[in-house]
């Protein structure tokens, strides 16, 4: 049982540190192509990859199971993207990071309200959340003069509600015991399913000429096979054996590797506020774990410079 736990938190933070990195791919791919169309294609490029890898044929037990897949994919895959991408078309980047990053605190309000056998709340939880947030709010601007947009802080803190809704029913996934990778990809499809309709009311351009650009092509497999096809289906593993919300925490993280990876790739500066930041979200994330840990045995047994710019838009 530890073992499992511990693999679980290690797919977690996997998914963070890669998750957190791919603001560099996504600026590099937002000179030829729309946040729409990156995120299109390389779902797409997560469904093929996922059925090269486990290409059996899932067989649904029943249609409310199908229903559960279908939403996974509308709230995780579809909406939560898409509402971020419009988000930041109408308020800054800094405002939705931090926005973004309070989805663990949606998580864990409807794992209490729909999930109360397995998922505990306790004041650490809250202290947690409020010492990340600090750390978070101090990683994103940085100094900058907050501003508020209400359009796009609301639409924002949809798509962190969204996530949430997500987090929740990969957990009520992971109940139906469906081989992960099958999951992911079943969620997958029906994400993009619901994505299609959008894409023709966001000019999106089936031009897959811009490919012939190795620079494109390397950063748009880094997405499709990293955060998408690898990254779902170690945090959907980890979704299952540690719970939708001490899973949820590990959000956290983002923006302190988008601080890392800036100042270790881009060379950029790492100033008091990022600093500072930067431990407080840790010291968050670590109350916030503590939390869960005191509660675990009430738990059930298991069967996403500029910091924050454009991880925004495609995690």
């Amino acid at each position: 049982m530890e073992t499992r736990k511990t693999t679980g938190h290690l797919a977690a933070l996997l998914t963070i540190v890669i998750w957190g990195t791919t603001f560099i791919s996504t600026k590099i791919l937002l000179v030829d192509f729309r946040p729409t169309e990156i995120l299109f294609f390389r779902f797409v490029m997560g469904v093929v990859t996922l059925t090269a890898a486990y290409p059996r044929r899932m067989k649904i037990r029943d249609r409310r199971q199908e229903l559960t897949f279908a939403a996974a994919g509308l709230c995780g895959i579809c909406l939560y993207y898409l509402l971020e991408n419009i988000a930041l078309t109408f308020t800054m980047a800094s405002n939705v990071g931090v926005i973004i990053s309070v989805a663990p605190f949606f998580t864990a309000i409807l794992a209490h309200l729909f999930m109360k056998a397995e998922e505990k709340l306790g004041v650490p939880f809250f202290v947690g959340f409020a010492v990340a947030m600090a750390g978070i709010i101090l990683i994103s601007f940085n100094g900058s003069k907050l501003q508020l947009n209400p359009i796009g802080d609301l639409l924002a803190a949809a798509a962190a509600l969204v996530w949430a809704c997500y987090s929740i029913l990969t957990r009520r996934i992971s109940s139906f015991s469906y081989p992960v990778i099958l999951s992911t990809r079943r969620t997958f499809f029906y994400g993009i399913l619901f994505m299609i309709p959008a894409l023709f009311f966001l000019d999106f351009e089936p031009d897959i000429s811009r490919f012939s650009d190795l620079t494109n092509l390397l950063n748009i497999l880094y997405l499709g096979l990293g955060a998408s096809a690898l990254c779902f289906v170690t945090w959907n593993y980890a979704v299952k054996e540690l719970g939708a919300v001490k899973t949820s925490v590990y959000i956290y993280m983002v923006p302190v590797i988008t601080v890392v990876t800036s100042v270790l790739i881009l060379h950029e500066p790492l100033t008091p506020l990022a600093g500072l930041g930067t431990i407080l979200t840790l010291a968050g994330l670590f109350l916030s774990e503590r939390k869960t840990k005191e509660t675990e045995p009430g738990e059930l047994e298991p069967h996403h410079s500029e910091n924050c710019t454009d991880i925004n838009d495609i995690r």
